[in-house]
Order: structure tokens, then sequence, then C-alpha cells
């Protein structure tokens, strides 16, 4: 019974759900904040004809509709149709194009971590490998993307790979280089007194690499995974941009980018539609690390009861 007990869902606590909803008041706090500041500046530019107050020097972007359209007429179009004659929605669109930017991403991502992972084992398995390695890591990360992304979508028109797949390739250029630098760096920050105990009780290094090394580089491995998710989206976007590939938010910014002087509220919306879904895969694996650290808690509340 006791063991049983031990084993029910915890129903989550008051504070758990005072800390949740102080959290969605400050999001929505910073929101207003930036409408407002958005706004404020607009009232501000066409009341001063784009001149900061009282001087003769100008404002650093000009506060006209075509410019800088209210922050109420893109979130109004978000409810016109994309097309005339078509009755989908531009947030029906930008949302089906956000699904598809996300497989594009996600696939990246699973890629890019299990290279940067495998990557780290390998140095730090190997110091060789480590001084080999790690230099043309960083160099892989000068090279600009937009140059690299066309060459990587023709190489995949040119084999088996379609443009998705492609696209998941440049995503995954960009996710395995934090992972691959955060987990060795983790992997190696064990203390030296704690691997002298596991080679005096004649630990394999496997057992060593399980046991010691990464529990103790779990809070390097979430940040890494966190700015790799948020990257594996840009690098699907910039993908699907400078390849042309269709589907993704990627193709929404570049054609409503050609129509922006008759609808600069869409290019507006599809931009914040890929901030969003950056937001939303940083915020999928913040969930993950909590779920993971509150089964750590558990685990090892458990192991110090005895049960």
């Amino acid at each position: 019974m006791t063991a049983a007990a031990g084993h029910r869902p915890k129903m989550p606590s008051a504070s758990s759900i005072l800390r949740a909803a102080r959290r969605i008041v400050a999001g929505i706090v910073a929101l207003a904040a930036v409408v407002g500041a958005w706004e404020s500046y607009k009232w501000m530019g066409g009341r001063t004809g784009d001149h900061w107050p009282g001087t003769s020097f100008g404002l650093p972007v000009r506060t006209n509709d075509l410019i800088m359209p209210h922050a109420g007429s893109i979130w109004s179009t978000l409810w016109d149709p994309v097309q005339r004659g078509r009755s989908q929605t531009l947030a029906g669109f930008l949302l089906q194009s956000a699904r598809f930017t996300l497989s594009e991403a996600a696939l990246g991502f699973v890629i890019g971590t299990a290279i940067g992972l495998t990557l780290a084992v390998v140095m730090l398995r190997f110091s060789t490998a480590e001084r080999g390695l790690m230099p043309w890591i960083n160099i892989s990360q000068t090279v600009p993307l937009i140059a690299l992304a066309p060459i990587i979508v023709t190489w995949g028109r040119n084999t088996v790979l379609s443009d998705p797949q492609a696209v998941s390739i440049i995503a995954t250029y960009l996710t395995f280089f934090p992972v691959a630098v955060n987990a060795l760096q983790g992997l190696q920050s064990p203390d030296k007194a704690d691997l002298e105990l596991m080679r005096s009780y004649a630990a394999p290094w496997s057992k060593t690499l399980w046991k010691l090394r990464v529990p103790a580089a779990r809070p390097y491995l979430f940040p890494a995974f966190k700015l790799a998710a948020t990257l594996s989206v840009v690098g699907a976007i910039v993908g699907e941009i400078s390849a042309g590939v269709k589907g993704g938010l990627g193709r929404a910014v570049l054609n409503f980018a050609t129509i922006y002087s008759t609808g600069p509220e869409k290019l507006y919306a599809a931009v914040l539609a890929s901030a969003l879904l950056g937001l939303f895969v940083f915020a999928l694996v913040t969930v993950v690390e909590r779920i993971v650290d509150r089964n750590q808690a558990n685990i090892s509340v458990v192991s110090q009861a005895g049960i």
C-alpha cells in the first residue's frame, strides 16, 4: 500500500498554480508593453512629422501605415481571406504553414541533437578527437546560412531527398553546434574527486559516463536543447526562403514581401507567426525539462526513503 501510494500522481500544488498564473500574467503584460510601445512611437511620429519631440532629428523608422501599420490592423488582417476568392483566413494559412515548418524543424532538431551528442561523447572519449574536431565545429558556424541553403537544397534535388528533407538538413546544421559544445562542457564538469571514486571502484568508462557524467551534464544540456530548438526553426525558415521551398512560413514571408506595398500587415503577421513558432518550441523543451526535473526529484525521494 505504501509503495502504491508513493506512485500516485500528485495534484498541482497551490504554489505551482500561482507560479503558472504569474507567468501567464507576465506574458500578457509584456505583450501589452510591446504593443503600447509600438503604438506610442507611431503616435509620436505622427504628431512630430517623424522627428524626436522638440528637435530637428528624425526618427530612425518612419511611422506611416506602410512602414508601421497599427497593431490592430495586423490583428484584424488575420481574420481576412488570405487571397481573394478563398475562404481560408490568413490565420488559418499561417497555422498550416507553421505546421509544415515545424515538421522540418523537428526533424532537423532530432538529427542535429543526435549528431551533437555523438560528437560530444567522441570528443570526451578521445582527446585527439576534441583537438581535431572542435576547430572545425567552430568554423562550420561561420559559413553564411543564406549561401549554404541553396547548395544543400540543390544537392537534395539531385538525390533522393525531397525539398522539406533538404531544409531539415539546413536546420540540422544550426542545431548540432550548441548541443555538441554544451554537452561536451557538461560531460567534462564532474569533480575530479567523483571521477577518482569511480576509478577506485574499477567502473568501466561507459558506466562512468551514464552514472556520473550524463547526470552532471543535465544543467548544460537543456539550455543547449532550448537554443537548438529555436535555431532549428530559424534554419527551416531561412532554408525555405533561400531555396523557394513551398508550404512553410519561409515561403509565406517571401510571398508577402513581394506584395508588401499593398498589404504590409500580412508580412508583419507572417513574421509574428515565425516568432511565435520559435517561442512554441522553446516552451515545449522547457516543459520537457520540468518533467525530467520532477521525475528526477521523485526518484531521489524514493531512493532516500528506501522504497
